[in-house]
C-alpha cells in the first residue's frame, strides 16, 4: 500500500515522502496514529502544493539571512573581559557575551546560532561564525580586550 507519510518517522521517511509498506502497517499503524495518509491522487496533488510552498518559503527565508549576513560582515563587536596579570583571562568568552556584544551593535541573535570553532580564551581578534539558515553563516569580527 502507498501511503503519504505526514510526520518524520525514524527508518520510513521525512515530511511528504510517497513510501510503500505493508498493509497491516499502513492500517494498523501509521493511519491511526495519522502519521500517514493514503497517497490517492487527490492528496499526491494536495502534497505537491504544499512542497511548493515550503520551497517558495525556504527560498524567502534564505533572501532574508543573505541580507542579513551581508550586513553582519562588516560588523566588528568587542568585549572587555579580566585578565591576570600575565594576560590570561579568567575564563573565556561564551555564546552570550557575544549576544551582548551583538546587541549593543543592534542586532538580536539567538545564541544557539553563534558557531565557536574553540573556546576563546586569549586576548586579540577572532572572526566568529552566526549560521542564520542552514545555507548562510555570516562571519563577524569579534575583538577580546581586557578591562
Amino acid at each position: 500500500m502507498e501511503v503519504i507519510l505526514c510526520h518524520d518517522v525514524p527508518h520510513l521517511g521525512n515530511i511528504g515522502d510517497v513510501i510503500k509498506v505493508k498493509d497491516g502497517y499502513a492500517r494498523n499503524f501509521l493511519i491511526p496514529r495519522k502519521m500517514a495518509y493514503l497517497a490517492t491522487p487527490v492528496n499526491l496533488k494536495r502534497i505537491e502544493q504544499q512542497k511548493a510552498k515550503k520551497v517558495a518559503l525556504y527560498e524567502q527565508e534564505k533572501k532574508e539571512a543573505e541580507s542579513l549576513a551581508e550586513k553582519l560582515n562588516k560588523v566588528s563587536c568587542t568585549v572587555t573581559v579580566e585578565v591576570n596579570d600575565l594576560d590570561k583571562l579568567y575564563g573565556s568568552v561564551s555564546e552570550i557575551d557575544i549576544v551582548k556584544a551583538l546587541e549593543v551593535e543592534g542586532y538580536k541573535i539567538d545564541r544557539k546560532a553563534i558557531v565557536l570553532e574553540k573556546p576563546i580564551d586569549e586576548l586579540g581578534i577572532y572572526e566568529v561564525g552566526i549560521k542564520l539558515h542552514p545555507d548562510v553563516t555570516a562571519k563577524i569580527r569579534l575583538w577580546v580586550a581586557k578591562k
